[in-house]
């Protein structure tokens, strides 16, 4: 992203000074699932570009990119250090009914 300095123009924000450009990806929620459900379904993938191409529907790459980078901030995926991608998000039943059924300590 680009850092405007004089907080003027018409695509800045007043609070954050950040250009907002009709070029940037904004991918939709729709996608972002969809890159989520196909991450959930196999947990690793050993490229960016493995799972890019195993999407069911096509997504243009810097979209593609800036999903990937949400669910990193989320803690969904991470990176290994050969540039695999891991699904780390724990969504188990089972671990989340041994939460609801354990004792709490102060």
């Amino acid at each position: 992203m680009r850092q405007d300095t004089t907080l003027r123009g018409r695509n800045t924000t007043k609070k954050t000074g950040i250009r907002i450009s009709a070029k940037d990806p904004n991918p939709t929620l729709d996608t972002i699932e969809m890159v989520e459900l196909q991450m959930h379904e196999k947990m690793e993938y050993p490229s960016k570009n493995q799972l890019w191409r195993s999407l069911p529907k096509q997504v243009q790459y810097p979209t593609f990119k800036k999903v990937l980078e949400y669910l990193e901030k989320s803690n969904k995926i991470m990176y290994d250090k050969n540039g695999a991608i891991l699904w780390i998000f724990t969504d188990n039943e089972k671990l989340e009914q041994l939460h609801k059924e354990s004792t709490k300590l102060r």
